[in-house]
């Protein structure tokens, strides 16, 4: 049995991979003057859209471990971003909320990325927009059923 080879051009995996690492690199370049990571600038994100996700919620959605997110948060809190209550109020999950602090940060740092994605997307047409969305949903969907 021949195993088919991977044509790197021609590639959808390749491709969207080299898309995702050059998005990153262009979003890091923009929040470093701003003291932020992508994963710092996903958790202030997440906790906007989101107010009160435990650290395993926050982990989840920012593609990192628990470990990982629970040293950004320590770090975030005692800088004033976020607030969490000194005990769970239910179970051992502490919820984590933003700061006003917090809020303005991200307010900067969503205007930066914003601009990375009109870059991103500034070669396409309003259609072409859409058509790329609606196709990554789609591959998503796909590979998580």
């Amino acid at each position: 049995m021949t195993q088919e080879a991977i044509d790197l051009n021609t590639s959808l995996g390749y491709l969207l991979k080299e898309a995702a690492s050059a998005l990153r690199v262009a979003m890091e370049d923009v929040l470093r003057p701003l003291g932020m990571t992508v994963t710092h600038y996903s958790c202030l994100e997440l906790l906007k859209q989101r107010p009160g996700l435990s650290n395993s919620e926050l982990a989840r959605g920012a593609f990192v471990t628990r470990q990982s997110m629970n040293v950004l948060l320590q770090t975030l809190e005692r800088e004033g971003i976020v607030e969490r209550p000194d005990a769970a109020p239910v179970g051992k999950v502490l919820p984590t909320r933003l700061t006003a602090k917090g809020r303005a940060a991200l307010e900067e740092a969503s205007a930066a990325v914003r601009s990375v994605e009109k870059r991103m997307l500034s070669g396409m047409t309003d259609a072409e927009q859409k058509a790329a969305l609606v196709a990554l949903r789609s591959m998503v969907t796909s590979l998580r059923n």
